[in-house]
């Protein structure tokens, strides 16, 4: 499997930030990591080794960034609105610097990008494909939290917090914006009823029902009892729905 590492500077930022990239050849997937995790997560948690066959065969490249989450949602010393506005700083790092790197790699300027996260990391999948669904066709999210103020303990009037929050936002989508979404990208949503997946379900079916309600393309995966906030149900699961989009 080909592997490379690079380091992209963001303006944004003001520094280089580490990329994993797996990969010669398919379509492009970003894979967060999960709540303050890091660029290497997704390879030493195995994601990458099980997604090897839809790698090597050429069906997708996979594009593993570093997060900010311990500088901006998971912050707790910051208030709401500054933890939001380095989120934002974030989302430009990724809008303008990694896709940008990723169409280069890819050889194509406007070639459209899948999104995959568990845990923090499924909100930021989900939370970019409703925002820029022309550029991100299609995200996976696994075991996610989508309610900002629930996951910061916080509640916040800023603007910069509420457009990043999916279960504020989306319920005042409507007209062009909402037809833009609809007819840009799907979100496939995923959560186990095991351990310490209690909040990520409620939020996650709280989500799903609103794109139901919005006639937004999406599926909704409830897994059983058994399967935990966890690696071990995460890789079973990207292997399941990226094996149906992807293989």
């Amino acid at each position: 499997m080909e592997r490379r590492y690079q380091k992209i500077y963001s303006p944004a930022l003001n520094r280089e930030m580490d990329v994993l990239a797996f990969g010669h050849y398919g379509a492009p997937i970003i894979a967060f990591p999960s709540g303050g995790g890091q660029f290497f997560d997704f390879e030493n948690n195995e994601m990458i080794a099980v997604l090897t066959p839809l790698i090597n065969e050429g069906k997708i490249k996979v594009y593993c960034p570093g997060s900010v989450d311990s500088e901006s949602w998971l912050n707790a010393g910051a208030d709401p609105h500054w933890r939001a506005v380095h989120y934002n700083n974030y989302q430009n790092f990724i809008l303008e610097n990694l896709v940008e790197a990723i169409r280069f790699d890819c050889e194509s300027p406007d070639i459209r990008i899948g999104l995959v996260g568990c845990s923090l990391g499924a909100f930021h999948a989900v939370n970019f494909a409703l925002k820029f669904p022309h550029i991100f066709n299609y995200a996976l999210g696994m075991s996610g939290r989508y309610n900002l103020e629930q996951i910061m303990h916080a509640q916040s009037g800023s603007e910069e917090v509420y457009f990043n929050n999916p279960l504020a936002y989306l319920y005042n989508l409507h007209n062009g914006a909402l037809q833009h979404v609809r007819d840009n990208t799907h979100i496939a949503l995923v959560c186990g009823q095991g351990a310490w997946e209690e909040k990520c379900l409620a939020e996650t079916n709280q989500l799903a029902d609103i794109l139901v309600e919005k006639s937004i393309s999406h599926e909704r995966d409830i897994w059983g009892n058994d399967v935990e906030h966890h690696w071990h149900w995460w890789r079973k699961q990207i292997v399941h729905h990226l094996g149906k989009r992807f293989g």
